[in-house]
């Protein structure tokens, strides 16, 4: 399986949602907490060509976007694919 990254901040419901279908999935997830870290989150930034809303979900290398984007990836039956190595 791919590697996952999730940049997340504190309190927020799309995170949680995103992590939730990921960990259903059985997916392992590296979680960095970016709202209050600067350095996290110019990251984040970065790796997502300037996105600043949380979370921002990055399946291998690829950049996914947000959770409403991950969400419509499982409903077309994309995503186990895209997890897949």
């Amino acid at each position: 399986m791919k590697p996952v990254t999730v940049y997340t901040t504190a309190f927020c419901p799309y995170c949680s949602r995103a992590l939730k279908l990921l960990r259903d999935k059985q997916v392992t997830v590296q979680e960095i907490s970016a709202g209050f870290d600067a350095k996290a989150k110019a990251e984040m930034m970065q790796r997502s060509n300037g996105a600043r809303t949380f979370p921002q979900i990055f399946i291998g290398d690829t950049h996914v976007g947000g959770c409403d984007e991950l969400m419509a990836l499982e409903r077309a039956g994309k995503l186990t694919p895209l997890l897949a190595n």
